[in-house]
């Protein structure tokens, strides 16, 4: 039975599909404005070895990610370069796409962009206008909060901290124009030098959190099993997901299971574009193989903070190696050592716990390479392929 840590309860629970053997997945994507730094690396490739182990568990999973390729942060860097602001959104869209296919990571299901979702955008916007859920002023418009009472579920702040967090954020809680500080956007005026798209509140552009739910309806309907992303999107944007998502279908729970990967701090702090504190996965590569950036950061809790240290990957180096070694002459088989399956699958079960998984396989490993050529040959063919089998289902690529 997998169990994972679900963050609107903050518990593990029993993963149960919405429908029998088929799991409706949604990961939150990129702002493609910059380039691909070990943080997002880490979300990708945890969410790639959920995606890979639902998958050899049974579930049919139908995984969409998104790319926002309409925001403040594009359409403030495009000015800054001088660059057509969807220009700029392809060229780091496509490097990112790169990054991952180097290091492994599964193409999604449904890859999508938020600018091809903006009829729904604006469908979904006049639907919570008409239920009185949304209103408009000069153009603009918000999503009434005080119509949502369970507004703070997903992230348990209270109001005071869910104004200072909306600020740091992107949010304008002073925007004259609000009913309440806390509202948030859901269609906003364009300026004048802006991009925009015509509908019946004026020339405009969507605001950030609708262009999710508005994915999410167009590709999965209106509830799905699984939502991810980086612990930073709990609030607002998944907060204010579910507040509209759910006053626009009428439906809940709008997810079932909320899961957040951690962040990755570097030189002290949060690594983050606005602090300049990144390691790039391009700078990586050239010194490390794919593989071996993989194990390194699988060999992290998908939900536990940590800090990146280069020498970290002189054990991750090593640990590899044994398992190359290991591997040396394995032969494809049907046999594989049950026991070993079972206690790898149980290990994964328990909230997807990767670096137990790895310190398995080491183990497994060195047991292999205990046994001489001559001492129980079949045996140690099943260890091998056990071990082959292992590590696909974690996304190296051998």
């Amino acid at each position: 039975m997998l169990y994972l840590y679900n963050s609107i309860t903050r518990k593990k629970e029993k993963f149960v599909s919405l429908e029998d053997k088929k799991v409706k997945m949604y990961v939150c994507g990129i702002t493609p404005y910059d380039t691909t730094h070990l943080g997002h690396a880490f979300t990708y490739v945890s969410f790639d070895v959920l995606f890979r182990y639902l998958k050899y568990i049974g579930y049919e999973v139908i995984y969409t990610q998104n790319v926002t390729d309409i925001d403040d942060d594009i359409l403030r860097k495009a000015k800054e370069e001088k660059r057509n602001w969807q220009e700029l959104g392809g060229f780091w869209t496509k490097k990112f796409l790169l990054d991952m296919k180097s290091l492994n990571v599964l193409p999604p299901t449904n890859y999508v962009k938020a600018t091809d979702s903006i009829a729904k955008i604006v469908e979904i916007v006049k639907l919570l206008i008409d239920k009185k859920f949304a209103y408009e002023r000069s153009g603009n418009v918000y999503f009434e909060v005080s119509k949502f009472r369970s507004y703070g579920k997903l992230s348990g702040f209270n109001k005071k901290q869910m104004l200072i967090i909306a600020k740091e954020r992107g949010g304008n809680p002073d925007d004259p124009l609000k009913k309440d500080p806390l509202d948030f956007l859901l269609w906003q005026k364009s300026k004048k030098d802006e991009p925009f798209w015509n509908s019946p509140w004026g020339k405009g552009r969507p605001g950030w959190h609708i262009e999710c739910s508005a994915m999410i309806k167009n590709y999965l309907g209106d509830q799905i099993d699984i939502h991810g992303g980086g612990r930073d999107l709990v609030f607002p944007h998944h907060e204010s997901e579910i507040a509209q998502s759910e006053r626009f279908t009428g439906k809940k729970p709008f997810v079932k299971f909320w899961l957040h990967t951690a962040m990755v701090l570097y030189q002290g702090e949060k690594m983050a574009k606005s602090l300049g504190n990144l390691v790039m996965i391009s700078d990586l590569l050239k010194r490390n193989t794919a593989n071996e950036i993989r194990w390194l950061l699988l060999s992290h809790r998908y939900r536990k903070p940590w800090e990146f240290e280069e020498e970290e990957f002189e054990k991750t180096k090593e640990k590899f190696s044994t398992v190359l070694k290991a591997l040396k002459d394995v032969k494809e088989t049907n046999k594989t050592s049950s026991l070993n399956m079972i206690k790898f699958s149980s290990i994964m079960d328990d909230d997807l716990d990767t670096p137990q998984a790895l310190t398995f396989l080491v183990n497994l490993a060195k047991e292999i390479l205990k046994k001489n050529s001559n001492e129980g040959n079949e045996d140690k063919t099943k260890l091998k392929f056990t071990l082959l089998k292992c590590l696909l289902v974690l996304g190296f690529k051998l």
